[in-house]
């Protein structure tokens, strides 16, 4: 089968200027991209006004999750609208593989924010996926998973012999073909990892040339993760922890969704930005990836301290403790910047959908009470597991800076909610990143080739992320003058991503899903 796209404006994912011409694929590759093709083909698909570029790539995924459940397609289509062709999976510690199956802790792989429903060896994940998946897919193994599997959330220090298990699944994933390991150190039951377990799993990864993905301990000026008083904000100290694994490991790190969350986190942009421009100053091979909206999933309990989850009904009601809990949530919200309207409610359970959608403060008006009182009210009706959205972790000097970068790239880190309010970033992160880089005035070509073969570079991705002949025919196209999103609607479907093909094949024709799953796991090239 032979489909030739014509008259397009080509971006071939270098980060080039693009040109007028055409690009003819056969079966599942590029066969041609010229300036003219006068070649017979099955489909001719004019593209005139339109622009033409690799598949784009979603830096950081977690729908390794999602391949085997009943509606998958539901989990995977918003990305596919986007324009997206194939997304890096198992970051932040998480992934469906590296576990024995008959682990007594099937219900602690996804660290309860993601349930897998066959726990499996690498190879059988890759069978298991086979003819299954709707995108293509990057594997990375997450540490946290690993760990999990053996002894659950267990903090004590893993044995030597325990560490000896980790790493054997490891191997098993990077020698079938996964292109790195990842940690989430925010994460149960990644936190307990002793340095010495961290660092192994880090050098066995850097054994096969695989990279590794790092969530911090700290993505705010201040968190729990570390003592309140220390010489360096715990944001800058979650950098140089994920800056010593490299050096002692010795592997290639990305630093997970670099974020700034809270108003007083803002100020510390170039001091981030100017540790990882010392460190590649020193050749060391260290980058970023980023969001574009200025909020992000969270949890009810972000500023709901531990001290007193533990009090008795009698207790927590005493007048002391209720105003020393009322001025350790001031000060959270204090010291990191944030502040009651910034929380939206995305879900509480299945019996309060009223509230979804809502800031503090409007279901504090609705109900009569205080923004605390309304606060402590949510958390107590979620039984501690609601979540929601969390503002201020940019502003839009930080996302045009980041944008700009030449170390960043772009990832979404979202996935399809069960229930409650949907993330926006799962629907239209990357339609946003082309508004503004026409609004920032950001060549098409480079916000193009962070997208696509800026980020199958930094992977290794083989044979994709370019249009280049025995390339993949992962292709996506655009209707740049007419991208539209909104944010109002965080599960609006974005105008301005025209076609979508994912290994040869269309799953997106005129603005219309057509279904199909003809996503691959990739390998990495030994």
């Amino acid at each position: 089968m032979k489909t030739l796209f014509r008259n397009g404006l080509i971006f071939d994912g270098s980060g080039a200027a693009p040109f007028k011409g055409d690009v003819l694929i056969e079966n599942d590759s590029i066969v041609k991209v010229e300036p003219e093709i006068n070649e017979t083909a099955d489909q001719v698909v004019d593209l005139s006004g339109l622009q033409i570029c690799p598949g784009l790539i979603d830096a950081h995924s977690h729908n390794d999750f999602f391949y085997d459940r009943e509606d998958a397609v539901k989990f995977y289509k918003p990305f596919i609208e986007q324009g997206i062709t194939t997304q890096i999976t198992g970051n932040c510690s998480f992934s469906p593989f590296g576990i024995d199956n008959d682990t007594p802790y099937r219900d602690k792989i996804g660290g309860g924010l993601f349930d897998t429903l066959h726990p499996c060896s690498f190879a059988e994940f890759k069978e298991r996926a086979e003819g299954k998946l709707y995108v293509n897919i990057v594997p990375l193994i997450g540490q946290g998973s690993v760990r999990a599997g053996i002894t659950g959330y267990d903090p004590s220090p893993l044995s030597p012999e325990q560490i000896d298990k980790e790493l054997e699944h490891v191997r098993e994933a990077m020698e079938g073909g996964a292109f790195g390991g990842s940690f989430g150190f925010m994460y149960e039951p990644d936190r307990y990892a002793s340095k010495e377990e961290i660092v192994a799993f880090a050098k066995e990864i850097a054994k096969y040339d695989g990279i590794i993905t790092i969530h911090p301990r700290a993505c705010s000026i201040v968190s729990a993760d570390y003592p309140l008083l220390t010489k360096k904000s715990h944001l800058e100290m979650g950098l140089d922890e994920a800056v010593d694994i490299m050096h002692e490991a010795g592997c290639r790190l990305e630093y997970s969704h670099l974020i700034f969350t809270g108003q007083r986190s803002w100020k510390l942009l170039d001091k981030m930005l100017g540790t990882f421009e010392r460190e590649r100053a020193a050749k060391n091979p260290i980058a970023f990836d980023n969001y574009v909206f200025h909020y992000g999933a969270s949890v009810i309990t972000v500023v709901f301290p531990e001290w007193y989850a533990q009090l008795t009904k009698e207790e927590a009601a005493k007048p002391i403790n209720r105003l020393k809990l009322e001025l350790t949530i001031l000060m959270y919200r204090k010291v990191l910047g944030i502040d009651w309207d910034d929380m939206v409610v995305a879900y509480i359970s299945d019996d309060h959908p009223e509230y979804e959608g809502m800031t503090i403060p409007q279901c504090a008006a609705r109900e009569g009470l205080s923004n605390l009182d309304m606060y402590l009210k949510l958390v107590e009706l979620s039984g501690r597991a609601g979540k929601i959205y969390l503002g201020k972790y940019y502003n839009d000097e930080i996302v045009h800076r980041l944008m700009e970068h030449d170390l960043s790239v772009f990832m979404t880190d979202a996935w399809v909610e069960e229930k409650g309010l949907q993330n926006i970033a799962a629907f239209q992160t990357f339609p946003q990143f082309f508004i503004l880089a026409k609004k920032y005035g950001i060549p098409m070509e480079k916000i193009i080739h962070k997208m696509t073969g800026m980020t199958a570079d930094r992977y290794k991705i083989p044979n994709r992320g370019y249009l280049k002949p025995g390339y993949k025919a992962d292709i996506t196209v655009l209707d740049a003058d007419n991208m539209k999103v909104d944010e109002s609607k965080p599960d609006f479907k974005p105008e301005g991503i025209v076609h979508v093909y994912i290994n040869g094949q269309p799953v997106l024709q005129d603005c219309r899903y057509v279904g199909g799953m003809p996503g691959k796991v990739v390998l990495k090239e030994k």
